[in-house]
C-alpha cells in the first residue's frame, strides 16, 4: 500500500512540476524521461496527463522499455510526440510512431544518425535497419563509461579538440579508450 502511495505522489509531483514550468513559458516543452539518470520512470499514465498541457509537445523516451513506448503512443496518440532517447532503439521507437531521436551518437556521426531516421520515415526500412545495426557496437562503446565521458573522448579521437570532462566527471579510462578506439575503427571500416 505504501508503494502505491509513493507512486501516486511521484506522479502528482511530476505533473505539478511540469505544469509550473509550462506556465512560465510559451515555448514548446519536451519531457525528458531518462530513468537511468533520474531514478524516476515517467509512466504512460503520467505522459497522458502531461500531454494535456498545451505546450508540452513531446517526450524523450529513454526508459529502454519498448512496451512502454507503445503504451505511450496508444494513450497519447498524436498529442505527445515521441523521440527515442536511446541510440540503440531509434528504429524500434520509430516503428511505434516515434518521430526522431535525441541522440548521443549524433555528436559523433550526425549524418548517420539523421539517415537512420529519414530513411525510416521515407519508407526505406532496409537502409534504416542496416544503419541502425551498423551503429550498435559503437553505441555500446559510447556508453561503456558515464556519458558524456566517452563522447568527449570520441570527439577528441576523430580530430575535434574538446578537452576532457569537467569535474566531477574524469577522463576516460585507458581500457575504455581502447574499447572506444576499436569501435570507431570498426565503424569506419564497415
Amino acid at each position: 500500500m505504501l508503494h502505491l502511495t509513493i507512486i501516486k505522489q511521484l506522479k502528482n509531483g511530476l505533473i505539478a512540476h511540469y505544469k509550473a514550468i509550462a506556465k512560465e513559458t510559451n515555448l514548446p516543452i519536451i519531457v525528458y524521461s531518462v530513468t537511468s539518470r533520474t531514478g524516476v520512470n515517467i509512466t504512460p499514465n503520467t505522459c497522458l496527463e502531461l500531454s494535456k498541457i498545451p505546450n508540452i509537445v513531446a517526450i524523450k523516451e529513454a526508459s529502454g522499455n519498448i512496451s512502454q513506448v507503445a503504451e505511450i503512443k496508444a494513450l497519447c496518440k498524436d498529442n505527445l510526440h515521441i523521440y527515442s532517447g536511446n541510440d540503440d532503439q531509434i528504429l524500434p521507437v520509430l516503428s511505434l510512431g516515434g518521430i526522431g531521436v535525441i541522440s548521443v551518437l549524433s555528436n559523433i556521426y550526425p549524418k548517420d544518425t539523421h539517415d537512420i531516421v529519414i530513411n525510416f520515415l521515407n519508407g526505406n526500412i532496409k537502409t534504416s535497419t542496416d544503419l541502425q545495426i551498423k551503429t550498435i557496437s559503437l553505441i555500446k562503446a559510447l556508453f561503456c563509461e558515464v556519458n558524456p565521458i566517452p563522447v568527449k573522448a570520441a570527439l577528441n579521437m576523430i580530430g575535434y579538440n574538446v578537452g576532457i570532462p569537467r569535474l566531477p566527471l574524469i577522463e576516460m579510462s585507458n581500457s575504455g579508450k581502447e574499447k572506444l578506439k576499436k569501435a570507431l575503427d570498426d565503424y569506419n571500416n564497415n
